[in-house]
């Protein structure tokens, strides 16, 4: 079929085929699961927010779950400049860079199979000057799109690109070839973010939280982010993927509704998300309540929706992902320190108090003396760390911004009084 008559693609999950995902007359998008997909009771849904069924799902589930592994904001109205298609259009947004996205899906024309991963030799990786140049590109080209036969796509707004490393250097993924890696290129308008992440990523880890791995690093006098991608295993010398989906695909949302303000998920929805859920609900629920608890000490606004995740390991257990996205917001002044989900009754990070617990004791279903010994505790784990010396891979402490271990030292020594009552 011509690829402007396009009007179905085929979802594989793992070189199989889960289901159809088409489009209509009227350009809404439907999903059913294949037959045999529902036939096989190991065949997991592809989403919370689509468990198996026979029927097919709509156009509004399928833009939150299936639109939700696109970009967003400039970074989608670029790519669909650069592809020559409507950003409006998740559907040939998806068959145009669908072939590697977060978890472990791929979307293909019918007839088309996932293309093997190559093994005669490593990737090419790229010298400096061209990794520079890729830096330079990807703002007008984000995730390459349509250059060199690239699919590639991961959700957000910021710039990102997947890549695999060669013998420890960056490369381009090859067809087929699944990214082990993201490039967060470090935006003009933030100077000092990429080291701000690699910091928190960091100190998330010290502080004894299950995070990502953020490696700094910079070419051409650019600073940009490496980070490992969670999503990503590797056996008998081969990438596998594994799936994962954010809070918002899993709920139902879609990407323009990620905050709680636009009518989009609260920690309320979240917490019942993850009890519904996860493999071990009773586990998960304590990670999830200290990520909200650790992006109020790092003073991190944007937790959104969409940086919370659900991971299905290789066991087939569900579980709260690595934290990642954990920046810092507040050193920017020019950068709301509205909450992107209410702390309790709190909307802000300065309206954060001792009484904010209560609220978000309800909200999370779990006890306000647990809660306020828990804030205590991880709030003094992280000022420990902190004194003990953090250790950013790539970054010398000398290159932190704005004094930010001191700054968040502060703000963590503040919240455990504050928890104390």
């Amino acid at each position: 079929m011509a690829a402007d008559t396009l009007d179905r693609l085929v979802v594989w999950s793992n070189r199989r085929i889960a289901g159809d995902l088409v489009i209509d007359l009227g350009g809404a998008m439907h999903f059913a699961y294949a037959e045999d997909w529902l036939a096989d009771r190991g065949a997991p849904a592809l989403s919370h927010a689509l468990p198996k069924q026979a029927g097919a799902f709509g156009d509004a589930l399928c833009k939150a779950v299936f639109g939700g592994l696109l970009p967003e904001e400039g970074q989608r109205t670029a790519i669909a400049r650069a592809l020559g298609v409507s950003p409006d259009n998740p559907f040939l947004l998806l068959a145009a860079l669908g072939g590697d996205v977060a978890g472990d899906l791929a979307f293909l024309p019918p007839g088309e199979q996932p293309p093997p991963a190559p093994t005669e030799r490593p990737a090419e990786a790229l010298d400096d000057a061209a990794l520079a140049d890729l830096l330079q590109r990807l703002p007008r080209v984000p995730m390459l799109a349509g250059e060199g036969g690239a699919r590639l796509s991961l959700a957000g707004a910021q710039g990102k690109l997947p890549v695999v490393l060669a013998n420890g250097r960056i490369a381009v993924p090859r067809i087929g070839e699944p990214s082990t890696h993201l490039i967060k290129p470090e935006p003009e308008r933030f100077p000092g973010l990429a080291a701000n992440e690699a910091f928190c990523l960091a100190l998330a880890r010290a502080a004894g939280l299950d995070a990502a791995t953020g490696q700094w690093q910079a070419v051409a006098g650019k600073p940009y982010l490496l980070v490992a991608r969670y999503d990503r295993v590797e056996r008998n010398g081969q990438i596998q993927r594994l799936h994962q989906e954010d809070f918002a695909q899993a709920l139902g949302v879609p990407s323009n509704r990620k905050y709680a303000s636009e009518g989009g998920p609260a920690f309320r929805d979240c917490f019942a998300l993850v009890r519904q859920a996860t493999t071990r609900p009773a586990r998960e629920v304590l990670k999830l309540a200290d990520a909200a608890i650790f992006n109020l000490i790092i003073g991190n606004a944007d937790a959104h929706a969409k940086n919370f995740s659900l991971l299905r390991r290789e066991d087939g257990e569900v579980v709260l992902a690595p934290l990642y996205d954990l920046v810092a917001t507040f050193i920017w002044p020019e950068l709301s320190a509205r909450l992107a989900m209410r702390f309790g009754p709190a909307a802000s990070l300065e309206e954060v108090d001792g009484d904010s617990l209560i609220g978000f004791a309800q909200d999370s279903g779990l006890t306000l003396p647990f809660l306020r010994r828990r804030a205590a505790a991880l709030a003094g784990q992280v000022e420990a760390a902190i004194a003990r010396g953090i250790e950013v891979p790539g970054l010398a402490a000398t290159a932190l911004p704005g004094e930010l271990s001191q700054a968040i030292s502060d703000r963590a020594g503040r919240l455990a009084l504050k928890a104390r009552g």
